[in-house]
């Protein structure tokens, strides 16, 4: 008769516990934000203004459709702002009661000239064709730079960033720039809403749209 012989019983394979379950999925998610890094609201994540400054900087041909605000001890009024610029040529279109009407500046090879209803007036440079002809006027010859989250090359400054290592503050050549918004185009993260101080001047800039043109 056969005999039947016994086979040793294998040790049940101990399987993770529910808890660790829980434990190691936190962990791998925790892991995963960590490498993305800190991301606010509107989407921006930290590095990113690092990787891009170099083609914000070759930006340097486009359209901005917004409004402008201007407020002093005197007045707050506001005006519809189109401005073109490339690096040889700027057209910025003012108008509305900030601008007092329709008027046109533009600039070309150190030449500025202003017109509107009353004629077309000419000045050695743009702020002082503005101040001379509306009484007041914006920082036109560092504007380019500034709208575009860089400090103007001609003046030392001081820069902010915030903890995504964005321009949270500019100060240079007597003006405080505040970025307070922003907004993606073509890849690059632009300001949306910046505000500017000059003593008791403040100057609220909106940005409706960003369009790049060409030179």
């Amino acid at each position: 008769m056969p005999t039947l012989t016994s086979l040793p019983l294998r040790s049940p394979v101990a399987l993770p516990s529910p808890r660790l379950w829980v434990v190691g999925l936190t962990l791998l998610l925790l892991a995963g934000c960590a490498s993305q890094g800190p991301v606010d609201e509107s989407g921006r994540q930290a590095g990113q203004w690092e990787r891009q400054q170099a083609d914000v900087e070759a930006f340097d041909s486009w359209t901005l459709v917004g409004k402008a605000g201007l407020r002093t001890p005197e007045e707050n009024v506001s005006a519809n702002l189109d401005w073109n610029q490339t690096p040889y040529y700027f057209r910025m279109l003012i108008s509305g009661p900030f601008g007092g009407g329709r008027n046109v500046l533009e600039g070309r090879e150190g030449r500025f000239s202003l017109s509107n209803s009353d004629g077309r007036f000419e000045a050695e440079t743009p702020e002082a064709l503005m101040e001379e002809q509306l009484g007041w006027s914006l920082p036109v010859s560092a504007m380019p730079d500034w709208v575009r989250g860089l400090p103007s090359e001609n003046d030392s400054y001081q820069l902010e960033t915030d903890e995504l290592g964005f321009p949270s503050r500019l100060a240079q050549d007597g003006w405080e720039i505040d970025y307070r918004d922003w907004e993606q185009f073509e890849g690059m993260w632009l300001p949306r809403r910046l505000i500017m101080n000059y003593g008791d001047v403040r100057i609220t800039l909106v940005v409706n749209q960003w369009q790049a043109s060409d030179e």
